[in-house]
């Protein structure tokens, strides 16, 4: 079975069934239809997450065999916003993490990591893992690993809020350009700065020679 609340990632299970003739892959992109009830009835032997904005039920996880795939090399990046915790501190290169869901939050032991480039939008970054993702599956999947504790010191990410998208503090322009990048997904609040009356969204930008290049969006603030 595959849960995921983003689009990008909805065409795995029929990816899947090209591969495995034998198994049926369901998908839940919905949150109210992820229920101990549901599940039971399906029975499912695994249950991978590729990309899940909600908290997993304590009554799902400690019964069905639930796979999280995190964009952070854990025990470091635990937590929310992943993608944008990293390219907001700088950091490009990460590992998709595929862990056991467990009581803390990304806290299990891991089956599998795999190297992935944070360069390109939110979109482009979320389009290059599904194939990196559908990989790890198929080696869950005919290898059942075992997985192993964390090891290392845990660094927690807080779930980025969207008044943290406006630029106006920033100083450079390079983090004017990863912060429109980083943002620039179906589904997240836009880069922006604001004046007295008007705000201004950003997506599709490009780095220049000292400067960048930009959709922008200016609409009237709202009271």
């Amino acid at each position: 079975m595959i849960a995921s609340s983003n689009i990008l990632y909805n065409d795995i299970p029929d990816n899947l069934k090209e591969i495995y003739n034998d198994f049926e892959f369901i998908l839940i992109d919905k949150k109210e239809d992820l229920t101990f009830d549901n599940l039971e009835i399906i029975d499912p032997n695994y249950i991978f997450f590729p990309h899940w904005s909600y908290l997993i039920p304590e009554n799902i996880f400690m019964n069905f065999q639930c796979v999280i795939f995190h964009m952070t090399d854990v025990p470091f990046g635990r937590g929310g916003s992943p993608l944008q915790n990293l390219i907001a501190r700088g950091i490009y290169e990460t590992q998709i993490t595929a862990l056991k869901c467990e009581m803390g939050i990304d806290s299990g032991p891991v089956y599998m990591k795999m190297p992935l480039s944070l360069y390109g939008t939110a979109e482009e970054i979320f389009l290059r893992s599904k194939p990196i993702i559908e990989k790890m599956i198929i080696h869950i999947i005919d290898n059942k690993p075992f997985p192993s504790p964390q090891d290392g010191k845990s660094v927690f990410f807080p779930r980025r809020k969207p008044g943290e998208s406006n630029m106006e503090n920033l100083t450079e322009i390079e983090q004017v350009y990863d912060y429109i990048r980083m943002l620039d997904a179906e589904g997240y609040p836009k880069a922006f700065f604001e004046t007295k009356n008007m705000r201004l969204e950003f997506e599709r930008v490009s780095l220049k020679n000292g400067y960048l290049v930009a959709d922008v969006k200016i609409k009237k603030k709202e009271n």
